[in-house]
């Protein structure tokens, strides 16, 4: 099923996969700037960016299943956002990825190869 799942398709959804970890980050940057208002949360623009974030990932899903992939490998892969926000939260708070996050990782990307077979 993989073979017959465009590479754009793949593409699309890795790339859908890495907004989708960044979005989090962006609403708890605009959370901590609250101060239980609704215009806040309307107004913020870290939130406002998470909201489009997630939007925008739906547009390369979309695009995504209009290329021909299917939900049973194009969701599996989408896991990777797990994977991403790791990598995120290291890079942006040097948070540790510890060999027990490691070994995780490789479960979900053994997990996302036998989904996608």
């Amino acid at each position: 099923m993989l073979m017959k799942t465009p590479f754009l398709a793949i593409g699309s959804v890795l790339i859908a996969s890495i907004l989708g970890a960044i979005a989090p980050f962006l609403f708890e940057h605009g959370a901590k700037q609250l101060q239980g208002r609704v215009i806040d949360f309307v107004l913020n623009p870290y939130i406002l960016g998470g909201m489009a974030t997630y939007v925008t990932v739906m547009v390369f899903f979309t695009y995504a299943f209009r290329m021909g992939g299917s939900v049973r490998v194009l969701y599996p892969i989408y896991a990777t956002t797990f994977i991403w926000a790791a990598i995120i939260a290291w890079l942006r708070h040097g948070s540790p990825i510890e060999p027990i996050h490691v070994g995780g990782m490789a479960l979900l990307m053994a997990g996302i190869a036998c989904m996608s077979w």
